[in-house]
């Protein structure tokens, strides 16, 4: 990893050029290679709507760097974490995904070589791996999904544009970011190593981190196991170019448990170290311990239900508690317990929490395991999921986080 780390209040501007770009209102603005923007604002901090989406980026207003730490197969060095991605968050823990199919390239190499990004690419081949080995169509899902909805990086804000130029630009930021955010040194400053046997609090590790970024940043473990963590930031100006300062989440919440979190080395499986669920493992298993409620219509799974109990696909899933409750269990989110009332799935505080069973591996309610909705959602619809029949059925399945 670098050597030298710049400031982590702000990481700011790291100047790709100078040309400017002139938009129809006849206003001088950052386009995707100029060095200033007059006037712009901090992200997720403006009262009233930015017309200028290429000096202020949105909907996706907080940016988030992410991190792998993948041990089996492990992944990058021993003694450092990956490239994850670059994601724009909405703000609130939402997100827009896959905004631009007509720019979902998937020869990322060459269009790095072709834009003159080099030790880019070098560097990503290293620290931006893809634990299946896949790194080219790793890479080319990132941008898809996440790049594309970066609005400064819309071609209609460079002068001059060269079809993928923008492409070269989200893999050189996000590289530019990771470099100065080196988890594992930061980690072993405050004596977290990784270890077979050692297990770490989530404060402890959170500590370590929080200390070097300045604020909160959020944690993901998998079976008890730290292997991501992601870092959270608004930006003045554009992404290209201007000023990233770091902020606290915009509501994600961590995975981790409080204690007993693994941090185990790169080739290890953690076979004699696995954590125990939370209580034993209710009637039904596998909704125990932590997960994700995955939304499943007409064959393949679409989004997920989040913390109010509403069905979304375009949002950050919600983490759930399963806890065993005589012959089935409860489940509960964080806001409150989860229930049937009138016949419409509520999560809510001061709410009696339902019994509810398994099914095969499906969620069921009352002895069936089909649910329903009006629609599947799509963008920012959400769903509110009900008992009685609607017009599109749905499953409920667990994912254990």
């Amino acid at each position: 990893m670098a050597s030298s780390v710049p400031s982590l209040k702000t990481i700011s501007k790291f100047a790709l050029g100078s040309v400017q770009v002139l938009l129809g209102s006849g206003a001088t603005v950052l386009g995707g290679t100029p060095a200033t923007c007059s006037n712009s604002q901090l992200s997720c901090h403006n009262t009233t709507a930015v017309a200028n989406t290429c000096c202020f980026n949105a909907p996706g207003g907080q940016l988030l760097q992410t991190q792998f730490w993948d041990t089996n197969p492990p992944t990058g060095p021993s003694d450092a974490w990956t490239i994850h991605g670059l994601w724009p968050d909405n703000c609130d823990g939402t997100y827009e995904a896959s905004c631009d199919s007509k720019r979902e390239y998937t020869n990322i190499s060459a269009i790095l070589n072709a834009n003159g990004k080099q030790s880019t690419l070098s560097y990503m081949n290293t620290y931006w791996k893809d634990y299946q080995g896949n790194d080219e169509t790793f890479w080319a899902h990132e941008w898809g999904k996440h790049g594309t909805c970066i609005s400064t990086y819309e071609p209609s804000c460079y002068s001059s544009f060269s079809p993928t130029e923008e492409v070269a630009d989200f893999f050189e930021k996000t590289v530019t970011l990771f470099k100065a955010l080196p988890s594992y040194q930061w980690l072993s400053e405050a004596g977290i190593i990784p270890s077979s046997s050692s297990t770490y609090t989530s404060a402890q590790i959170q500590s370590a981190l929080s200390a070097k970024h300045g604020y909160q940043v959020t944690l993901g473990c998998s079976s008890g196991a730290l292997n991501e963590i992601w870092y959270h930031y608004n930006v003045k100006g554009s992404v290209q170019t201007g000023e990233f300062v770091a902020t606290d989440p915009d509501g994600t919440k961590s995975t981790c448990p409080s204690t007993g979190v693994k941090y185990l080395p790169k080739g290890s499986s953690g076979g004699g170290t696995k954590t125990t669920s939370i209580g034993p493992a209710p009637t039904g298993a596998p909704f125990s311990g932590k997960g994700y409620l995955n939304g499943n219509s007409g064959g393949s799974q679409k989004g997920c239900i989040i913390s109010a109990g509403t069905w979304y696909s375009s949002g950050t899933c919600a983490t759930f508690t399963a806890t065993s409750s005589g012959s089935g269990f409860t489940l509960s989110s964080s806001k409150g317990p989860c229930a049937i009332q009138s016949g419409t799935l509520t999560c809510a505080s001061g709410t009696t929490a339902t019994v509810f069973t398994s099914d095969n591996g499906k969620l069921a309610s009352g002895g069936s395991s089909t649910f329903y909705a009006d629609s599947v959602p799509s963008g920012s619809t959400q769903q509110k999921v009900y008992t009685s029949s609607h017009a599109t059925s749905l499953t409920i399945t667990w994912q254990a986080v």
